[in-house]
This record gives structure tokens, C-alpha cells and sequence, in this order.
């Protein structure tokens, strides 16, 4: 039984956690001014168009920042401490937050790049998460 909090599913993300559970990464896309978003909007952050569509993303990207948990954020990540926080610039041009997966949390580097991980950790929810290149 998974004891960690669980995000929770609306209907502007719905397809983004159903892509997930497939192991494809998707972001929305503007074909106003073609750039790519995360977290799932209605509206492009960008130039604040609707005319967004989901695309599927390459799941790979570079580190831009990171920070080691070495004290848990709760009791249910006590086990896992120590571990990875991350901000990832993806190819697509969109950053997300995630985890990087590694057993040396001391190798993380910015500017290192890395490759989506999915870790299923319910039957209906997947996180993306990260392994260096």
C-alpha cells in the first residue's frame, strides 16, 4: 500500500495522469505561439491562448535546480531521506518538479542531463520521475 500523498486528479489533468499511467509523458502545447507548459492549464501561460492541445513530450531534460532532503518531508517520506528534489528543464522548453531517482544523491549536478523514470505507485496513479543520463 502506497502511504504517501497522492495528487489529486481534476478534469484539466485527468489526460496528463492517464498518459502517465500508459509511461508517456505529455504536456500541453499553444499553437498560437507553440510553446509547451506544465502543470496542465486551461490557458497558455505564455500569450494566455486557448487553443492548447496535449502533446507527447521526449522525457528527457536537464537539471536547473535541486535541492537534497535529508530531513523527511512528513513521516511517509522518512525512508527515503535522503533524497532529490528537483526542477527539470525539459527539451520542450516547460519545467516540472520531480524526484531524480539515484542511490548517490551527492552526484546531482546542475546542468546534468536526465531521462523520465515512471514509478507506478498505485493502479491508477504514475509519477514521473528522473535518472541521470
Amino acid at each position: 500500500m502506497y502511504e504517501k500523498p497522492l495528487p489529486v486528479i481534476d478534469g484539466e489533468s485527468r489526460p496528463y495522469w492517464d498518459a502517465l499511467k500508459q509511461h508517456r509523458l505529455t504536456l500541453k502545447r499553444c499553437h498560437d505561439c507553440g510553446k509547451h507548459h506544465f502543470y496542465p492549464r486551461a490557458l497558455c501561460p505564455h500569450c494566455h491562448s486557448d487553443a492548447v492541445d496535449w502533446v507527447d513530450a521526449r522525457g528527457t531534460g536537464t537539471i536547473y535546480s535541486y535541492t537534497i532532503a535529508r530531513r523527511p518531508a512528513g513521516p511517509a517520506f522518512k525512508a527515503d531521506a535522503p533524497y532529490v528534489v528537483a526542477v527539470i528543464d525539459l527539451d520542450e522548453g516547460a519545467r516540472i518538479m520531480t524526484n531524480i531517482v539515484t542511490d548517490d544523491v551527492e552526484a546531482v549536478r546542475i546542468g546534468q542531463r536526465v531521462t523520465v523514470h515512471y514509478d507506478d505507485v498505485t493502479d491508477e496513479v504514475t509519477l514521473p520521475k528522473f535518472r541521470l543520463l
